[in-house]
């Protein structure tokens, strides 16, 4: 007792320590980030202020207007292949003397961008609603919380898993250590969605920077607005922490701008849609870089009959018409256990009646608008396909005052019955405001109408069973998987987040999204060194020995024979070998 006394009082001692400190707050700068431009407080020019009419062609202008308003916000010039080239270039410059940078740096870098995201939630949540139509509340739980979270676990985290990880050695090399370094890659590309337009920018530059990268990110079309005023934000950290110049640039244009990206990088992230992900992979296999596609998703949302149906419900109304569809692993088809079918669809009802859509930011309304221009007449046609297949609308939520150059960027809440897997809204992604509900009888037929889908991002399954909704959701083909929840795995920042099939393939987020943004390189050197150094054996040195395959063979043995009997009497008659006088060389040569 005497001897373990005094440890447990310094142990007790260094508890009280990390505790004080952790009630003294870091040292974190403040950052200065001009907002005039994109705060919408009545005093724009007034050329700036007239409703505009999207065009169908392209030109060298990227146009930007509010999909609630259609007001015009403004133009950003569509980047030629030279110019993104030259971005590149510049980034690439930046990386190698980043690539220097302690983790200490990297941490205080994600420091000032924590504590300014937290201090003007509002402005990033205004400017991303601006963008998309999306509501403050959609901003704040797609945007703000999962960047918070991601940065959160960086810190945490974030340098243990990029420091070198040690492994075992095998039976033939004691002798040695193994271990696997991670560098990084060098200038990262990013062409990323519009639908979360603060966090798409973020998630994979948090990563990138992190572990010693510089990334290019083209955002999309339909959101460069919003993006070009996040990467200030962003210039504004490296700046305060001393990060050479264009160490993360955001471009904006076309195909052509995407295209040049991807023949200039080192390695690619891609959001978005399957067909553009294909031609993604087909121009990065000119110059072999890797690619990580994380494309489209039609997930399933299963509840089976014994849950809570009204806190369920809650989950699935959330689930499948947040801001408008706009949620990158959005519920798309329900499948509910017949037992509870009709109550189910009954809750569902009540909620969606009660939901309005309208300008976010000009009255209190429950939805926002659709983003991309004419969106909503694929999702009337994918509408009008279940219907003329015998599906019926048994609810839909209403539309409140918009104007009259808006009326095409809303879509409202809609619930169909009756629905079943010949019909494109089972089959295709909506990325809409729709809850198609089917019934099944079983958890094997719920399985197989799960599986039944060329995509395979998520699912969520509920059921008052905790072992039977895992039962289920391990039957089924995807990347994340919730239980009793949904989408509740991207909130766990340490989790990889991706899909299969059309989906796409490869991570980001979690250890092996960090991870993918690094060379991983395998290192062996010696254990002893240089008291035990690697010496080829008699046997098989240069000319060889007569009896070197025999010494082979019983090496093999003593080293991986399946018992110790076995592996005794090998390692005699190799010390056997290795005992005898130098004999007579083989002079044998192949033919």
């Amino acid at each position: 007792m005497a001897f373990w006394w005094p440890l447990v009082v310094i142990a007790f001692a260094v508890a009280i320590c990390k505790f004080l400190l952790m009630l003294i707050p870091p040292n974190v700068p403040s950052i200065d980030v001009d907002a005039s431009d994109v705060l919408d407080d009545g005093s724009q020019a007034k050329e700036n202020s007239f409703i505009y009419i999207p065009s169908r062609r392209q030109t060298d202008k990227v146009q930007c207007y509010e999909p609630a308003t259609m007001k015009y916000l403004g133009y950003y010039p569509a980047l030629k292949a030279d110019e993104v080239k030259e971005r590149v270039a510049q980034a690439r410059k930046a990386q190698k003397a980043w690539a220097k940078s302690s983790f200490k740096q990297r941490r205080q870098f994600l420091r000032i961008l924590l504590k300014y995201i937290i201090e003007h939630q509002a402005l990033i949540c205004e400017v991303s609603s601006r963008d998309t139509g999306k509501t403050m509340i959609d901003a704040s739980l797609g945007e703000i919380m999962t960047t918070c979270e991601k940065i959160t676990w960086l810190l945490a985290e974030g340098e243990k898993w990029l420091k070198p990880e040690y492994r075992s050695c095998g039976r033939s090399m004691l002798h040695k250590t193994a271990k696997v370094e991670f560098h990084p890659l060098g200038v990262i590309g990013a062409i990323v969605s519009w639908n979360y337009p603060f966090h798409n920018i973020f998630n994979p530059m948090l990563a990138a920077v992190f572990s010693g990268n510089s990334i290019v990110i083209k955002v999309s079309e339909h959101a460069s607005w919003s993006g070009c005023f996040y990467l200030r934000i962003i210039q504004a950290a490296l700046a305060a922490v001393g990060a050479p110049e264009n160490l993360v640039e955001v471009i904006t244009g076309f195909a052509e701008t995407g295209e040049a990206l991807v023949s200039s990088v080192d390695k690619m992230i891609f959001v978005g849609s399957p067909g553009v992900g294909k031609m993604i992979m087909r121009s990065a296999a000119d110059t072999l870089i890797p690619v990580t596609l994380e494309l489209g998703g039609k997930d399933a949302f299963i509840v089976c009959e014994d849950v809570d149906v009204p806190h369920v419900v809650q989950i699935a109304v959330r689930g499948a018409l947040q801001s408008s569809g706009q949620n990158c692993a959005g519920a798309e088809r329900f499948y509910v256990h017949k037992d509870i079918y009709a109550t189910f669809v009954a809750e569902v009802v009540k909620i969606v009646k009660a939901i309005t859509a309208g300008p976010p930011l000009v009255g209190k309304y429950d939805m926002g608008a659709i983003c991309m221009q004419e969106h909503s007449e694929k999702l009337q046609s994918l509408v009008n396909d279940a219907l003329d297949k015998g599906a019926e609308i048994v609810g839909r939520g209403s539309v409140g005052n918009i104007g009259e150059g808006a009326v095409d960027q809303y879509f409202p809440s809609t619930v169909i019955v009756n629905v079943n897997h010949t019909m494109k809204l089972m089959q295709e992604e909506a990325f809409g405001p729709i809850m198609p509900i089917m019934k099944f009888s079983s958890d094997d037929e719920v399985v197989k109408l799960a599986n039944d889908s060329k995509y395979g991002l998520g699912c969520a399954v509920f059921s008052g069973s905790q072992r039977r909704a895992k039962a289920i959701a391990s039957q089924i083909h995807c990347g994340v998987a919730a239980i009793n929840d949904f989408a509740s795995s991207y909130m766990c920042q340490s989790l990889p987040f991706g899909g299969v099939k059309d989906s796409g393939f490869g991570r980001f987020a979690g250890i092996e999204g960090l991870r993918a943004c690094c060379l991983v390189k395998s290192v062996v050197e010696d254990r002893w060194w240089p008291l035990v150094k690697t010496k080829i054996p008699k046997p098989i040195q240069y000319p060889l020995s007569e009896n070197g395959f025999e010494f082979q063979e019983s090496l093999v043995e003593a080293l991986y024979g399946l018992n110790v009997w076995d592996r005794l009497r090998a390692l005699v008659d190799v010390l056997k070998t290795l005992s005898e006088p130098n004999g007579r060389k083989s002079n044998k040569r192949a033919d």
